[in-house]
């Protein structure tokens, strides 16, 4: 049975392929085109070292002056020397050019709704099932949408995990005079194609093997939804996972009942939403989201966080975790402007 590979790159390129039973890394990267830097295979020299993010596998000879024991219990590997036994993702500290990765790539994709979930908020969903193979991405990366009838580009996480019928959805915030809010207001209509470009980004779930805490501002959501959609179709994880999701106004909230929903299929999950200027008819938690962080419980326990959403709310998180003196944690985190352009 063979497995699906991704590597992603420094400049945020991801390159897909599949592996053979049995196969080398290395060896499957190069029958599919993937030129990583090499040298002398042996398991010696290090060149075509990686880290796996996800996934189960085993190495073979590596050399202890290459890679040492704590680098190989952060699951830094050798290409070379690295054998898989399921699905799984890589990390390459260099760029995709390198070592003539595709990357990215562009099809088309056609409308098939539109639908406002809240004040601010829309969901995009469009039809890729033209595309003759499967899409992929990694849960949490992005894709960059040109806006019909202009040469505007703008970027959206995905959110929705991959799947066979290239179903892919959106949540995009309504601007006062945005490019693309005007133009879901006044001319998007089922049936339109949109091009689009992907995967984007190092934003994605890595391996779990510690508790999560995803901490999500406005549509910052979207990249969350991916990610919970693919954990709960995998049939959960071992380790609690607890989200936060934060807005300005409660009118800004939407799908509120899929993140509900997200308890009774991922064990140990549990969520808090969080208004910053909340109406008085809000019953829930209020003020801005490191309020409420629990800092007895995460200085206690080693953790990852994952954030994503405006630059002042990951800047806030940031600080408090310098403030609070945390430190045995894991920080990923993915910012982005009004117009959700990557930063």
């Amino acid at each position: 049975m063979s497995h699906k590979i991704a590597f992603n790159f420094a400049d945020g390129k991801t390159a897909f392929f599949s592996i053979r039973p049995n196969e080398l890394l290395l060896d499957a990267a190069l029958r599919s085109g993937i030129n990583i830097p090499l040298d002398c295979r042996e398991g010696v020299c290090g060149t075509c070292q990686g880290r796996c993010e996800s996934g189960a596998y085993t190495q073979e000879y590596v050399d202890e002056e290459t890679l040492s024991p704590e680098d190989i219990a952060q699951r830094k590997i050798l290409s070379c020397q690295t054998r898989v036994q399921s699905d799984a993702s890589f990390y390459f500290d260099f760029d995709s050019s390198l070592c003539s990765a595709a990357g990215a790539s562009v099809a088309t994709a056609r409308v098939v709704d539109l639908r406002q979930v809240s004040e601010t908020t829309a969901i995009l969903h469009l039809d890729a099932s033209a595309h003759a193979q499967q899409l992929d991405f990694l849960p949490g990366q992005y894709a960059r949408l040109k806006i019909p009838g202009t040469d505007v580009w703008r970027s959206y996480s995905f959110a929705n995990r991959p799947n066979a019928e290239n179903q892919l959805q959106f949540l995009i915030r309504l601007l006062p005079d945005g490019a693309m809010s005007n133009y879901m207001r006044e001319r998007c209509e089922a049936g339109q194609s949109i091009e689009f470009e992907a995967p984007f980004g190092a934003f994605y779930l890595r391996e779990i093997e510690r508790p999560i805490v995803m901490v999500a501002g406005g549509t910052g959501l979207s990249a969350f939804l991916g990610m919970l959609d693919d954990l709960a179709d995998r049939g959960g994880c071992a380790q609690p996972v607890h989200l936060y999701y934060g807005v300005t106004n409660a009118r800004d909230l939407c799908e509120v009942e899929r993140i509900e929903a997200y308890a009774a299929r991922i064990a140990q999950f549990s969520h808090d939403i969080v208004v910053m200027n909340p109406a008085q008819e809000w019953q829930g938690k209020t003020g801005l989201i490191p309020d409420h962080l629990p800092r007895e419980q995460l200085a206690a326990t080693p953790f990852d966080m994952y954030l994503c959403g405006p630059p002042p709310m990951v800047e806030a998180i940031r600080t408090w975790f310098k403030d609070a003196g945390i430190v045995d944690h894991r920080l990923y985190y993915e910012k982005f402007g009004d117009s959700n352009s990557r930063q």
